[in-house]
């Protein structure tokens, strides 16, 4: 349960790579792994599912401290220079808006305030905005992952040059998408069930089928659907 919150704070928040994507390795991909996430169905949830509720208050106050206690995420965004250092680091606030994550209208969004530095051929072009973005969640059923896919849908700078800012935004927003994702959210291996019931001489085994989530009164809702089956007892691996 704590590398999932761990996962979703840093995933959704930061946008993956920002943070994430050093500490956990995810690969790079250019193909999203899985399916994407539907809501749960009409007629209700199947019996073998479980409920896991993150409050949007919640992840922001996390947020908060990373930032506050925590030196800020950046990442490459060109070869350094003797005078630049072609980064861009994500900022707590910054050009009007707060960095944080969003729930409305049933989907994810996540404003990031940033500034950075561009080694561009005419010099080193010096940078502040914010970009807006929006997160996809899939589920792989073969590998029993759920996977993150970020969207970064706009990106503003603040008092560019148009010559400049035509420059500097695509690659902004082509290197927050390619670098980000896939952001791995969750391992369902780490929540599978395999419980001993020596009464019963066996295992009860559970493995997960199926993710479905929901957005709605400032929460996210993740539904664990679950395949229950008995099992031999298994010895769990010594430590």
């Amino acid at each position: 349960m704590g590398r999932l919150i761990i996962g979703l704070i840093i995933g959704i928040l930061l946008g993956g790579a920002l943070t994430f994507y050093f500490f956990v390795g995810v690969p790079r991909s250019a193909v999203a792994p899985g399916v994407p996430i539907q809501a749960p169905d009409a007629t209700g949830l199947p019996s073998g599912a479980a409920q896991i509720v993150l409050r949007q208050q919640f992840l922001n106050e996390a947020l908060g401290t990373i930032f506050q206690e925590m030196t800020p995420p950046a990442f490459p965004l060109s070869d350094p220079s003797a005078d630049c250092e072609g980064r861009i680091t994500v900022q707590r606030e910054g050009s009007g808006v707060q960095t944080g994550v969003v729930f409305e209208n049933d989907r994810i969004s996540a404003p990031l305030a940033f500034t950075g530095s561009y080694a561009s051929p005419f010099g080193c072009i010096r940078f502040a905005g914010w970009a807006q973005s929006n997160f996809e969640m899939r589920f792989d059923q073969q590998n029993q992952m759920v996977f993150g896919q970020i969207n970064v849908e706009t990106v503003n700078l603040d008092g560019v040059n148009p010559v400049i800012s035509a420059l500097v935004t695509p690659v902004v927003q082509s290197t927050l998408n390619t670098r980000v994702n896939p952001v791995r959210i969750l391992d369902g291996r780490q929540i599978a069930i395999n419980l001993p019931v020596a009464a019963a001489n066996g295992s009860l085994q559970a493995a997960v089928t199926d993710v479905r989530a929901e957005v709605k009164n400032n929460a996210l809702s993740l539904y664990v659907i679950y395949d229950f089956a008995g099992g031999p007892i298994t010895q769990s691996p010594a430590l």
